[in-house]
């Protein structure tokens, strides 16, 4: 196959799997919006984490939240645990990688507090890890996966919510969760902005 009909395959299949995601996601997407506002009116705190291009996300999710994303409006709270290289190796050293998110989430999250933890698999040690320790907290969880949501679908509570993309292909995965992060950064600011139709 030609490096051009391999670029028209890797744009086909990201629209088909984008079909796919707005029919099992939208209803998923929205009651995430509205826990994850639900959270931030109240004082509470939006954190987020992944690794590798997952700790991107959270991190780009984190961004839009605390800056902005498409309207002005004030600061949001949300936090990457990803980002302090300190903490992140110092727990990693003195413990495990396996707790690189949780003891952040012990240390920094309250009851009502909302994590954002995203995993393409649903299997990733410290993501599964953090969802332990907001449940020990009191924090809800929205878990962002693909795979049929691996190993974290079967720990999540009634009251968190699992937006999980239908997809087993990584690279698929990856591209949903943006415009997942983007629909969910949308509507908080649709929402907190009493702009809602």
């Amino acid at each position: 196959m030609s490096i051009s009909n391999r670029i028209l395959q890797q744009f086909n299949d990201s629209i088909s799997t984008k079909q796919k995601a707005v029919d099992a996601m939208a209803a998923p997407i929205e009651a995430a919006t509205r826990l994850m506002v639900a959270s931030l009116k109240s004082g509470g705190k939006i954190m987020a984490c992944g690794n590798g291009g997952s700790a991107g996300d959270a991190q780009h999710f984190a961004a839009e939240l605390l800056n902005r994303f498409e309207m002005e409006r004030p600061p949001l709270a949300a936090v990457a645990l990803t980002t302090d290289s300190s903490t992140l190796t110092s727990i990693a050293n003195d413990y495990r990688y396996e707790e690189v998110f949780s003891k952040q989430v012990l240390g920094l999250g309250h009851a009502g507090d909302v994590l954002l933890a995203i995993s393409t698999s649903g299997n990733s040690p410290n993501v599964i890890e953090a969802i332990h320790a907001a449940h020990q907290r009191g924090v809800h969880v929205v878990a962002l996966t693909g795979k049929q949501g691996g190993k974290m679908a079967g720990l999540l509570k009634e009251n968190d919510v699992h937006l999980c993309v239908p997809s087993d292909k990584t690279a698929r995965i990856q591209e949903v969760h943006l415009v997942t992060l983007h629909c969910l950064c949308d509507g908080i600011d649709h929402l907190i902005l009493g702009l809602e139709q």
